[in-house]
């Protein structure tokens, strides 16, 4: 299959979810409870991105409150001063005001949250989860000489995670660093970080770099050239980025910057509740092929569909893969050889 399609990671969050997370929070929903909740949304939302069509689904992250709280509350020595919110997706308070002990292990049960996916589709799975550097960020206070030393302390737990999630069976992991836009003078200690954690663990490595989705909104601006040469040092097989709201003026900076690798093309702009169409779609990939040859490119929206109503968001992935359907009859037959359960796939001449 060329131009496999696929999601960011995240899921509209249904407002009763919300209201039940909430109520967790403050004392009126059990965690055993919220976990069989947790469940039955889980598997709507794996059914929901087959019946959209697409190729690689994900869990829909919809365990977690956010992008920061569902790993940092489990890392071993980090302390949070003031365990309740007020609304579930409000970030916790965290500081780590000793070293981290040593990693042991994985300590955050992402390798259990992979298995219960894998038992309820038989397509390939996304598995992703908030790199290092963006997990920094939010830690106010820490006992390390720099923030930098902090980040490599929280890759190490990440790695562990890793281990433990090929283990499992895992084939496709993503790391997501939403932060890393507001911050590209630290691409290289981001770049660093993101090594200390893929080390050694044969996968498919993917690499998100947005510009924020935080409820729906951007909280950068700016272009990815701040990304090289720093990013052609990181050992990951594909960079997963947001061109659908951005257009796609940054692509020749992947030619430009050197990226031989693959690409997760942003065709779908998630802060929009629009939906394109599919002739959108496709143009959107056409131009994309103009840099990147097709055997390269996953299609996929820009960021996680988390902040989308989800009728919206099944509508956008319905014409994602109506847009890549009509561009792939254009490409000829391909040959197609499989490693794990990734296409490798060349077009036909």
């Amino acid at each position: 299959m060329l131009l496999p399609t696929t999601v960011v990671g995240s899921w509209p969050v249904p407002e009763w979810l919300e209201r039940l997370k909430t109520d967790h929070y403050r004392g009126r929903v059990s965690r055993t409870q919220l976990d069989d909740v947790h469940d039955t949304a889980i598997k709507a939302a794996i059914k929901d991105q087959e019946l959209a069509g697409v190729d690689i689904v994900s869990d829909g992250e919809l365990r977690r409150d956010n992008d920061v709280d569902y790993f940092l509350a489990r890392v071993p020595g980090v302390v949070l001063p003031l365990s309740v919110k007020e609304f579930y997706y409000d970030y916790y308070t965290v500081t780590v005001p000793a070293p981290l002990p040593p990693v042991e292990g994985a300590s955050l049960g992402l390798a259990d949250d992979y298995a219960f996916t894998r038992a309820h589709t038989d397509r390939p799975i996304k598995f992703s989860f908030t790199g290092p550097f963006s997990l920094a960020q939010r830690v106010a206070e820490h006992v390390y000489p720099t923030r930098a030393e902090l980040v490599h302390r929280l890759a190490q737990v990440l790695h562990a995670e890793a281990v433990a999630l090929a283990a499992r069976g895992a084939t496709r992991l993503q790391i997501d660093e939403p932060y890393l836009a507001g911050h590209p003078q630290q691409i290289g200690d981001a770049v660093e970080a993101v090594n200390l954690v893929v080390d050694g663990v044969d996968v498919r490595w993917g690499l998100h770099v947005c510009y924020g989705n935080r409820y729906a909104r951007p909280s950068w601006e700016g272009h990815y050239d701040f990304l090289f040469p720093a990013v052609l040092d990181a050992r990951v097989d594909e960079l997963v980025l947001e061109f659908g709201r951005k257009g796609d003026e940054d692509l020749p900076v992947l030619a430009h910057g050197g990226w031989d690798r693959d690409v997760g093309l942003g065709v779908i702009d998630v802060k929009d509740p629009a939906v394109e169409s599919a002739a959108t779609v496709a143009n959107r990939i056409r131009r994309a092929l103009e840099l990147v040859p097709a055997e390269r490119l996953v299609i996929n929206p820009d960021c996680g569909l988390r902040n989308l109503p989800a009728a919206n968001a099944r509508a956008k992935l319905a014409v994602m893969v109506a847009g890549t359907a009509r561009v792939r009859e254009t490409l000829g037959p391909p040959t197609a050889t499989t490693v794990d359960d990734r296409p490798t796939v060349a077009t036909a001449s």
